[in-house]
């Protein structure tokens, strides 16, 4: 642990470094629950960062693509920035318009991600609380949140979010990373292999917004059942695609295999170049991949680099976006004595035929 830097109001803000026996390193901070890099081998031994971010504090304090950052209370777009629970309409804050059309971005103006958590390391695990008052942002209830990092030896980096309140609310804790798995973030990810195991997105009003339905991905460019590569159809005439000016959905995860568990695969990714795998596992209903499409090169980073379009892409594993509003979608809502929990599990293999791809 040491310090990162120093808030506009004095506070401290601690950073915290992961290691394996794999050397693989990571390095997470108390300001937004953030995960500032993620340290990987290629396939000749190679080590680079695969996350988008700044170098230094007042970068992340600037920052307005979430880069890294635990999101919340909700992640992801609520129409209209409002929401009913129990008779009573709550209004957010509509701090983000596509197509004009104001809706509820990732917490609002100052979200999870722009506030200080209290964290601490135990060996190769740091867990960051932060109480968030009732009324924050507008949502109801005092709602204790905690989110872990872990990284095993096994090269998995498992991120834990729970949550208690002490009245009625909605949370949908998101993980935001940017990942550019060849290390080389001047590069575009059009050459990532990405495969969803999911057979069904959310399509979207022009505000993208879900409109309520679900829809088969099969012969569509939005088909990732079997890995390809990015850039093959991302550019075509997709009614999806040209919503989202690219990849930018909520895939319909397939339920979990083993009834005792419901933490299973949802994604694969694999840079060819370096030979990286990342793999995906979560006990979310969806996961929101976004291509990167809103990056214009306006953002200077890492090592004084511009991220550009398309850069590094997002797999956001969450409840759907609307959900609130949705009464088809899974429940956002916890209450008193309940307790909410995300788990994510992200995880490097090498490069071997053995795994080509996830086996549907």
């Amino acid at each position: 642990m040491e310090t990162y830097g120093t808030l506009p109001d004095g506070r401290e803000v601690k950073i915290f470094t992961l290691t394996n026996r794999n050397n693989i390193k990571v390095r997470v901070m108390e300001f937004g629950a953030i995960l500032v890099s993620t340290e990987v081998p290629d396939i000749h031994g190679n080590i680079a960062d695969l996350n988008h971010g700044y170098d230094t504090l007042e970068g992340w304090l600037n920052d307005t693509a979430y880069f890294g950052a635990t999101v919340g209370r909700f992640g992801n777009r609520i129409a209209n920035g409002s929401f009913s629970l129990d008779g009573t309409t709550f209004k957010l804050a509509t701090n983000n318009a596509p197509a004009d059309i104001p809706c509820h971005l990732h917490g609002g103006n100052r979200g999870f991600n722009q506030v200080l958590w209290s964290g601490t390391q135990s060996g190769n695990r740091v867990d960051f609380h932060y109480l968030s008052p009732d009324g924050e942002e507008g949502y109801p209830g005092n709602l204790s949140v905690k989110v872990s990092y872990t990284l095993t030896d096994e090269n998995e980096l498992i991120w834990q979010a729970n949550a208690t309140t002490d009245a009625p609310t909605i949370v949908n804790i998101v993980q935001h990373s940017y990942w550019n798995l060849s290390g080389d973030p001047t590069s575009l990810i059009f050459d990532h292999e990405l495969q969803i195991l999911a057979d069904q997105i959310l399509p979207t009003t022009p505000g993208m917004i879900p409109t309520g339905s679900m829809a088969p991905v099969a012969d569509t460019a939005m088909d990732f059942k079997q890995p390809r590569a990015i850039g093959d159809r991302i550019d075509e005439a997709d009614p999806n695609l040209i919503l989202g000016q690219g990849y930018d959905h909520c895939w319909i995860l397939r339920p979990a295999v083993d009834p005792r568990s419901t933490v299973r695969l949802a994604a694969r990714v694999k840079d060819p170049k370096s030979g990286r795998i990342m793999t995906i596992s979560t006990d979310q209903p969806g996961v929101h991949f976004y291509s990167g499409n809103f990056l214009d090169g306006s953002m200077i980073g890492k090592n004084g680099i511009a991220y550009r379009r398309r850069s590094g892409l997002c797999l956001e594993t969450e409840n759907f976006p609307d959900a609130p509003n949705q009464a088809g979608f899974p429940s956002a809502v916890i209450r008193p004595l309940e307790t909410y929990e995300h788990t994510i599990v992200y995880k490097w293999i090498a490069d071997s035929p053995d795994s080509a791809q996830i086996h549907l």
